[in-house]
């Protein structure tokens, strides 16, 4: 015979179950209303975003305001955001690089946001540390170590006074503030660096931001390091070269071209800079890879047919560039001719302008952060993909404004999809009028699908039953 339960307890077992089964959802980041416009100058700058779906919330987790009041040295320009998603207290931190720009005074360094411990936020790499200018770039490793580079770069012919364009790791990223240790990857060539990532066998790639900028791969001779110092050791870069390279074209099959060897070593025809490193933005104009404009930063993901792909924002020619690493196609993933829905019609270069950042939610759709001004044009925009195929040319597919900034003087930069919570999110607010950088959290309230109410309502009328049961029962 079955014991009876109480009715909390039937209850909570209902509600557990229909939390369990919201969880498991794809994201609700997905469900909103386009946006029919940029938003307006915020009123209250702890809130600063206008959100597509009333399911949204936002909350400022960290401010440079708090920072520089617990003695912490910030100069603000709060950049990329990346996440420990492995190693010890995997998924606790986010990381990202604070990026002054100021050659005679190098003030860049990197903090670190714990989201377990009341979003506690520490200064993990002192401002100026090794000369680091410009911190941009942002990304966790597969050995369980964190990246950072400088967006810094500028070449003379001879790349006679060049020292920036570094790329850095801190192998203990989760140590102890007095304990962390951050190194220069000297292998990796000069350039202005922003978006990194890696691939599933490994390899490395990044970007030179400049009018004319090159897309390139890191393939290292340990790509199964356990650690930076092994990955790094020795390995070969190439740059993207899309059929005769150059300016030829910018779409269509491509190759690899070599600019180092196997060892990391310029090639003939290859220059260095003062330094001894490898000038990538030279390297790539000697061997006359694919010249881009202002490509910025990547992402990349699976399309629906499992092939590997890498999202590119050129910010010059408003354009999102899908780089198929199966197939060696390059083609254009959005611009200014792609549909907005929230119109049906081009969404045009007036509205979708300077594409920077990209972020990919645990669904697999792609966002598109705006380099523009805070207050008055910057927003974030969704790419409706619905079959995962890499182009937004089917039946119902497009871009819609997703998010609005209303911070003056500020831009977003950096948002990141919490993995460990499909609706969950994070995006700074960077260098506003007002000083005041800030890190967002956003959030989206989970909404039971159709299958999900049936089982609540099924689980109501069992609670239901029992008390009536129980009343019956003398």
């Amino acid at each position: 015979m079955f014991a009876r339960k109480p009715l909390n307890v039937l209850l909570s077992a209902v509600l557990v179950t229909i939390a369990g089964g919201a969880q498991a959802a794809s994201t609700n980041f997905a469900i909103f209303t386009p946006l029919a416009a940029s938003a307006g100058a915020t009123a209250t700058p702890a809130t600063p975003i206008t959100l597509s779906s009333p399911n949204f919330s936002q909350v400022s987790i960290a401010d440079r305001t708090n920072q520089l009041a617990l003695g912490e040295a910030n100069p603000g320009n709060w950049d990329m955001i990346a996440m420990n998603t492995s190693g010890p207290d995997a998924n606790r931190y986010l990381f990202m690089p604070f990026e002054q720009f100021d050659a005679t005074n190098p003030a860049a360094g990197v903090q670190r946001i714990d989201l377990l411990n009341g979003f506690a936020t520490k200064t993990i790499v002192a401002p100026g540390t090794l000369g680091f200018t410009a911190g941009d770039a942002s990304r966790w490793t597969p050995w369980g170590s964190y990246l950072t580079a400088e967006e810094s770069f500028s070449s003379t012919a001879a790349s006679a006074s060049n020292t920036k364009g570094r790329l850095f790791e801190i192998t203990n990223p989760t140590a102890a503030v007095g304990s962390i240790n951050f190194v220069e990857r000297s292998i990796i060539p000069r350039v202005s660096h922003e978006g990194l990532v890696f691939d599933s066998n490994k390899n490395l790639y990044f970007i030179d931001e400049l009018n004319g900028g090159g897309i390139y791969k890191y393939t290292s001779a340990n790509a199964n390091a356990t650690n930076g110092d092994d990955y790094f050791a020795a390995g070969q870069t190439f740059a993207l070269k899309v059929g005769a390279g150059a300016n030829s074209n910018a779409t269509g099959a491509y190759t690899w071209a070599a600019i180092t060897d196997a060892n990391g070593a310029a090639l003939a025809g290859v220059n260095l800079t003062s330094t001894g490193a490898v000038d990538g933005r030279q390297g790539q104009d000697a061997i006359a890879s694919t010249a881009y404009n202002r490509p910025e930063d990547m992402d990349i993901a699976n399309l629906a047919n499992g092939d590997e792909a890498i999202f590119v924002a050129t910010t010059g020619t408003n354009e999102v560039y899908l780089t198929n690493l199966t197939t060696g196609e390059m083609s254009v993933f959005a611009n200014a001719n792609t549909i907005d829905l929230a119109t049906g019609l081009a969404v045009g270069s007036a509205a979708f302008t300077n594409p920077d950042n990209i972020a990919i939610d645990s669904e697999g759709n792609v966002y598109i952060i705006e380099d523009r001004n805070g207050g008055v044009d910057d927003d974030i925009w969704f790419a409706k993909d619905i079959n995962h195929d890499g182009d937004l040319l089917d039946a119902g597919e497009g871009v819609a404004r997703w998010a609005s900034n209303g911070t003056p003087g500020s831009e977003f930069s950096g948002l990141f999809f919490d993995p460990t919570d499909p609706n969950k999110a994070y995006v700074n607010i960077q260098h506003p009028t007002g000083g005041v950088d800030r890190t967002m959290m956003i959030t989206a309230v989970p909404v039971p699908e159709a299958e999900t109410y049936a089982m609540m309502l099924a689980g109501l009328g069992l609670v239901g039953f029992a008390a009536a049961r129980r009343r019956s029962v003398k």
